[in-house]
């Protein structure tokens, strides 16, 4: 079992983002940036993850659920007040805890893997991770001996000028050895520029106590990323989105214009699939191989089954089946299953409704709460009524039936199997299996009735 636990840092405001919202719930790649930390830290090996909560402490928890534990910080005093709420719940534990900032959606779990493995080998009190950078500003500076372990960081309203020169940064992620962590911990003062208890100065207390702290480097700066700001939060979601889409055609999905297309992180696309322009995949969505999705698709929670075509649709919460073509300007609402080689034509919406394979929807038609066989033909502008004005009711259509354009089908009723309904029609009643249901009034023609009407 692992013997490392993560502490995610998420108790800040976040001043800068000017939102209600805590900073670590606004979303990222389709997920608020506190799951994609969550996702990874458990991913590197943490057995537990426990994350300190502050501003908006309610709706972080909430969010969290039973994804990992909680401790508040009802005042915000810094880095290591924060790390030291956890005390109670990390009383008994000996081993490493990894702390980690709630902002840093960019993570991968392989580079805090190794971090923490190197931190482990080294068998140091505590390690840093590091990165070099060309521009150091704003970061705390790592400050290390000539065998190049890290005597302390100094953060940059601390630091002096010869100091502020150094380049290699903090990134705001350690291990630290517990119970050793919290006895340094107790040791902190607030005498600093911030008037805050900062973590960093527990690497200084661990080496008074004649402990060795280690720094671990990072070749992937963008990687650390944190968010303040609402630009910063722009700037990580293309970053994600990029990585997102070269892995996607790493893995054989073509991607015709990746400026143009939004793909979260948690969107499964199959090989061979062609992605146009102005396509938005979100949430779970699952498409299938040798599909061809876009332009203009939005699906949010949609599986898509292999060789399918969508076009200039918006599908969330629905199933699409193998071979099916879609669009363009089709609205598929939850609970709808479109079936195998089923055809949706321009201007459809499909709404909580099953429709069995080789079935056609060619134009204009909404189909809601239907249960639709397979091979049955709808004709142009026809509507399943569905609505009483208290209840919802459902229309079955059974395989082979014909239904003729501009035809209202009012639920509940049930056509049978190879019936026809003529065009025109509006069906109140059950139509019989291979019965032909023709429900409209007899055409009258009144002799020199324009003319007569003009004259008026």
């Amino acid at each position: 079992m692992s013997k490392m636990v993560s502490v995610i840092l998420a108790a800040g405001k976040g001043t800068r983002m000017k939102s209600r919202l805590p900073k670590v719930l606004h979303k990222i790649g389709g997920a608020p940036m506190l799951s994609h930390v969550l996702q990874v830290a458990k991913q590197a090996g943490a057995s537990r993850n426990i994350v300190v909560v502050g501003y908006g402490a309610e709706q972080v928890v909430e969010f969290l659920g039973d994804q990992a534990e909680s401790a508040v910080q009802t005042e915000q005093l810094g880095t290591g007040h924060a790390v030291l709420q956890t005390e109670p719940l990390l009383k008994d534990f000996h081993g490493t805890v990894m702390v980690i900032c709630g902002d840093t959606p960019l993570l991968e779990a392989e580079e805090l893997r190794k971090f923490y493995e190197a931190h482990r080998a080294s068998a140091v009190a505590a390690s840093v991770l590091t990165a070099v950078v060309e521009n150091p500003s704003g970061y705390g500076r790592i400050l290390r001996d000539s065998e190049q372990h890290v005597l302390g960081i100094v953060e940059e309203k601390d630091a002096t000028m010869e100091q502020k020169a150094i380049c290699e940064i903090n990134t705001g992620i350690y291990c630290l050895e517990s119970p050793l962590l919290f006895e340094a911990l107790s040791k902190l003062s607030c005498n600093n520029a911030q008037g805050e208890y900062y973590l960093t100065d527990v690497l200084v207390k661990l080496i008074e106590l004649g402990k060795t702290v280690g720094g671990v480097k990072t070749a992937d700066f963008e990687m650390i990323m944190g968010i303040n700001s609402r630009k910063q939060l722009a700037e990580a979601e293309g970053i994600m989105r990029r990585r997102t889409l070269d892995q996607l055609m790493e893995n054989g999905v073509t991607i015709m214009d990746p400026a143009s297309t939004f793909i979260d992180k948690s969107v499964v696309v199959g090989q061979d699939t062609v992605i146009y322009p102005f396509t938005w995949l979100e949430g779970t969505t699952v498409i299938g191989k040798d599909c061809q999705v876009g332009p203009n698709v939005r699906l949010t929670d949609v599986q898509v089954g292999a060789a399918t075509n969508l076009q200039f649709t918006y599908g969330h919460e629905c199933s699409i089946g193998e071979g099916a073509t879609v669009g363009p300007y089709v609205h598929l609402r939850p609970q709808t299953k479109i079936g195998a080689a089923v055809k949706v034509g321009n201007f459809v919406e499909v709404k909580n409704s099953e429709i069995g394979a080789g079935s056609k929807l060619p134009h204009l038609s909404y189909i809601g709460d239907s249960d639709i066989g397979e091979r049955v033909n709808i004709g142009c502008g026809c509507i399943t009524v569905n609505y009483d004005g208290k209840q919802k009711h459902r229309t079955v259509i059974a395989d082979d039936a014909f239904i003729g354009c501009n035809s209202n089908l009012l639920a509940p009723v049930t056509i049978g199997k190879g019936a026809y309904v003529g065009a025109g029609s509006t069906i109140t009643k059950e139509v019989e299996e291979n019965d032909l249901a023709v429900a409209r009034a007899k055409q009258t023609n009144i002799k020199d009735w324009a003319e007569k009407y003009r004259k008026r």
